[in-house]
């Protein structure tokens, strides 16, 4: 998650939003529109763009008419991507398709958003700002999105080595900076 759609971030203008704010729930709705896509863009595999399209708008409109349910104290991203996985199970049984099971059982979907993977999530990302820019991207490009060293250096321009030993070097202040070096 970029700082714009952190847990923080998101949760304020939930609440600003749950307020009467709307500037910050139109603001909310563009961040969370952007965050859905690459849900459920990893999720989906070759669905078509309008499938996706449809069930991101389903997830926009199931949290506008179940936002007076969310509680304030709990984090905001948990309480929304569980209403985005629930729709995401609905498409599938719509659909009859096969990962409709794998959607249902997955741990992946359930830990992702999970009050502990949030936290998680969020303390990696303060990790992370810690970091240069450029290792900073590579770490989360490989590491944390799953690219491969190949396709992160062609998307940077980078070499292949340079990214490896970008990585590297990344891990290696971030491993300094949790053992209370600088």
């Amino acid at each position: 998650m970029t700082t714009a759609h952190s847990e923080e971030a998101l949760k304020t203008l939930m609440l600003l939003s749950l307020d009467g704010d709307e500037a910050a729930y139109r603001h909310l709705l563009n961040a969370l529109r952007i965050l859905l896509v690459g849900y459920y863009g990893r999720r989906m595999g070759a669905a078509t763009k309008a499938d996706m399209e449809d069930l991101v708008q389903e997830t926009l409109l199931a949290l506008h008419s179940r936002r007076s349910t969310y509680d304030r104290e709990r984090p905001f991203t948990a309480w929304f991507f569980s209403i985005a996985r629930y729709k995401l199970i609905d498409h599938h049984r719509g659909r009859g398709g096969r990962r409709l099971a794998e959607t249902e059982l997955g741990e992946d979907i359930e830990s992702d958003f999970s009050e502990e993977a949030v936290t998680a999530r969020m303390d990696v990302e303060r990790l992370l700002d810690s970091l240069p820019e450029k290792q900073r991207e590579l770490i989360r490009r490989v590491k944390l999105e799953g690219q491969s060293v190949a396709d992160t250096a062609s998307r940077t321009g980078q070499s292949e080595s340079a990214v490896k030993v970008g990585i590297h070097r990344g891990l290696k202040a971030l491993a300094e900076k949790l053992r209370g070096g600088a």
